[in-house]
């Protein structure tokens, strides 16, 4: 299920006179997913702006060397 047809799914009830968005489980874990693949959407972009203002410069982008990087994760 994506993240619109878990937003489509949403059932409202009024609780002490708050109105509350009721969504099923399995729906809002598809939302989750989605928002998170929106934020990594994002990321990826603003990265790929850089690089392309840096002229392909990765350092001059603000990328991490993954060599240097890669000993920290062993």
């Amino acid at each position: 299920m994506s993240g619109s047809d878990a937003l489509q799914s949403v059932q409202f009830v009024k609780h002490r006179g708050k109105r509350l968005a009721v969504l099923d489980a399995e729906d809002w874990e598809a939302l989750v997913e989605w928002v998170e693949s929106l934020e990594d959407i994002a990321a990826a972009r603003k990265a790929l702006a850089n690089l392309k203002a840096a002229k392909g410069d990765r350092k001059k982008a603000g990328w991490l060397d993954w060599q240097a990087v890669k000993k920290d994760w062993r």
